[in-house]
């Protein structure tokens, strides 16, 4: 949100407004603007042609309307007409390894593939005004943000062509039965609202050991601390509490902190801007471990995990 947002949009701050038409204004051009924006970033890194893509999944919580970004997401990179492409609506905080997940899927069966895997999201879709009786919003307000981001997936990469630092070995996905209204979304005529749980924090902690084990188990390993993590940061205490119920070391979060303190819980995002950070600290210490969990949770209660080994 910001000045000049509510000066074209008056309505927005009054609470109650009927103002999904007014917020989808907003949200539907900005989202693939930030989109495009990673994206291209993300292919002039790549060092190849945006011609050779040949898939796009497209991941946000942020926008609705037919056809969807994904489309007008092509169309701006000036995509081939015969990309193959997926979108994922409204996954929430774990799009984006969804994403990761779906477009390991795709690159493993279409050979020579490369997948454009792009995430975005804008928080004036869920925006409320403040109110006395509502102290807690302004928790959500601190804590969310906007923003976007993209990463190429593909199988046997070009030697001097291309030049991958992460293999994304097992990836997996679960839901926890019963507790489908621990996150709440519902669309309404004043926008989207979200409400979550007290509860999320715990029953994460009580699932979590055993999901890491079962993924752990695909390449032999054993202990937390050989790892490295790359976890989606929905908050202080969901962290605190994997840190604690997992006996991390102190670092082993750092990425995932720092990533909520610069950026907040940018939804679907998030877990790549973790990544971009361990990249860093790899690049930086020429080396670590070499295999690694990322997480990410959300809606349903559902879990996201891969496992990853460091190139």
């Amino acid at each position: 949100m910001s000045k000049e947002i509510l000066e074209k949009y008056p309505e927005l701050a009054t609470e109650g407004s009927p103002t999904i038409k007014q917020r989808l204004e907003i949200a539907n051009p900005a989202v693939v603007e930030m989109a495009t924006k990673a994206s291209q970033e993300c292919i002039k890194q790549w060092g190849r042609p945006a011609e050779d893509i040949t898939h796009v999944v497209y991941v946000t919580s942020s926008e609705i309307r037919l056809p969807g970004g994904d489309l007008y997401l092509a169309t701006q990179l000036g995509l081939s007409p015969n990309v193959g492409r997926v979108m994922l609506y409204f996954l929430g905080c774990y799009g984006g390894a969804t994403g990761l997940r779906v477009a390991k899927d795709i690159a493993e069966n279409n050979p020579g593939s490369r997948v454009l895997l792009t995430t975005s999201e804008t928080t004036i879709i869920g925006f409320r005004p403040p109110n006395k009786s509502r102290p807690y919003d302004l928790v959500g307000a601190a804590l969310f943000g906007d923003g976007a981001a993209a990463v190429i997936i593909g199988t046997d990469p070009l030697a001097e062509k291309e030049s991958p630092f992460m293999e994304l070995n097992y990836a997996t996905q679960q839901f926890l039965p019963g507790t489908q209204n621990v996150i709440d979304g519902r669309l309404s005529e004043e926008g989207i609202y979200f409400k979550l749980g007290r509860e999320l924090p715990q029953k994460i902690e009580e699932n979590i050991e055993e999901f890491c084990k079962k993924i752990m188990a695909k390449a032999g390993l054993k202990e937390f601390n050989d790892l490295f993590w790359a976890v989606h940061p929905g908050g202080p205490a969901i962290l605190n509490r994997l840190e604690s119920t997992l006996k991390l070391k102190n670092d082993k979060l750092e990425c995932s902190r720092r990533a909520l303190m610069d950026y907040g819980n940018v939804s679907s995002n998030t877990i790549f801007y973790v990544m971009e950070y361990l990249r860093e600290e790899m690049e930086k210490t020429g080396g670590g471990e070499e295999w690694g969990l990322g997480l990410a949770f959300g809606p349903g209660i559902t879990f996201e995990g891969i496992l990853m080994r460091s190139l």
